[in-house]
């Protein structure tokens, strides 16, 4: 049987996986299941603890190309647009960090991981292979795909996303809890912005909803993503268009530079939050789960790529050490990355509660609400943690 790992899911996790297997000599197989490999239109944070492993994956000029450094982070406030500093995310982040803080296209990021693993094993990533099953043998691992092929390696990660059909195999698909909340992105030009929201990321929180907005693709395009209650939710994609006029809807009252950016977005998408359980068990034999697959989260500390990224690097730092030890590697892997990954997704949920409050309805209260709630201590604590891990030097 063949000395490689095979990864399932052909996303910014698996070919982060990839990338920082085939970075360390280990060879690699990726299965997507779309037969076209592409990333939808959608932004994303990189921030210091990501962007730190990616530059030593050697990314450093793409990234700094293709993200953007923001001027400033801010909290705003929902309808008057009242602007509070986040001195951790904005242009002073790699000064305090030693890694920048960028607003990434996820769509560069994914083009360049991808192209990144292709210069170094041309045929590395196979794409229209369905994954329907994965079992351990008694010399590795064998994956079995819809199109009648198999795969056969030494050890398997499934970083297929929320919908995994690996996790499905190994410990079955737990049912996912709809947490009253919808989720609003689109993208637009960045000449359509509002000038004063322009070279700026920013949160804004109000009593039932928040936004989040910055630039990506070298400050070309603007990022655009809104959240609501609704009582109710029907499907559990993010990929379903809806219309200008509901979005606005769902955003009365808010700032007119908020509805201004809305009515700009070519087709709005929008997707329901739900709360997945998070894993307790990775692994089973030579089969691990990687990223959305074990350890989902809101996005309310932007952390879901970045904790990928850390899976992958720290997954290939323990099969570079403990090869051909499979499971030891893969047991040390799961060890160090559950209780960071669990305490993110935690505080994750926490952040996304902090961020709809009652008091966020009237100017007066909400000022003192945000003086207790985001003192510049209180915010240090939430993402300290969090921007100065390494996975490239924690013991494994």
């Amino acid at each position: 049987m063949d000395s490689k790992t095979l990864v399932i899911g052909g996303g910014i996790g698996g070919l982060a996986t990839a990338l920082a297997l085939l970075h360390r000599g280990h060879d690699v197989e990726v299965y997507e299941r779309v037969p076209d490999l592409q990333e939808i239109g959608a932004g994303l944070t990189l921030s210091p603890n990501g962007t730190r492993l990616l530059f030593s994956l050697g990314l450093e000029s793409q990234i700094r190309e293709l993200g953007v450094l923001s001027r400033d982070r801010e909290l705003r406030l929902w309808n008057t647009g009242q602007a509070w500093p986040l001195q951790n995310q904005g242009s002073t982040s790699e000064l305090r960090y030693g890694a920048p803080y960028l607003t990434m296209h996820r769509g560069d990021l994914h083009t360049m991981l991808l192209d990144a693993v292709k210069e170094r094993k041309a045929d590395a990533v196979r794409t229209g292979y369905r994954c329907v099953d994965v079992f351990n043998s008694s010399s590795g691992v064998v994956a079995k795909f819809e199109n009648g092929m198999t795969a056969t390696g030494q050890m398997l990660v499934g970083a297929d996303g929320i919908h995994s059909a690996v996790r499905e195999q190994l410990h079955g698909t737990p049912k996912p809890q709809y947490v009253g909340n919808i989720f609003w992105r689109g993208m637009i030009p960045i000449e359509k912005v509002p000038e004063r929201e322009r070279g700026v990321a920013s949160s804004w929180i109000s009593p039932q909803g928040n936004v989040t907005m910055y630039p990506v693709h070298k400050g070309e395009l603007f990022n655009f993503v809104g959240t609501v209650k609704k009582p109710n939710w029907h499907t559990n994609s993010w990929t379903e268009s809806g219309s200008i006029e509901e979005c606005l809807a769902d955003f009365e009252g808010w700032h007119p530079n908020i509805r201004s950016i809305i009515s700009h977005i070519e087709t709005p998408y929008k997707w329901g939050s739900y709360l997945y359980e998070t894993e307790k068990s990775w692994s089973k034999g030579r089969i691990t789960l990687l990223g959305d697959s074990c350890h989902a989260m809101p996005p309310s500390l932007g952390q879901g790529a970045n904790m990928a990224i850390e899976d992958a690097v720290v997954f290939a730092r323990c099969v570079e050490k403990y090869a051909p030890d499979w499971e030891l590697a893969l047991g040390w892997y799961e060890s160090l990355r559950q209780p960071r990954t669990k305490k993110v997704v935690d505080q994750s949920w926490a952040q996304s509660k902090r961020r709809h409050n009652e008091a966020l309805a009237n100017p007066n209260t909400a000022v003192d609400y945000i003086s207790q709630h985001w003192a510049p201590s209180k915010v240090g604590d939430w993402y300290d943690w969090i921007y100065e891990y390494d996975a490239n030097a924690v013991h494994v």
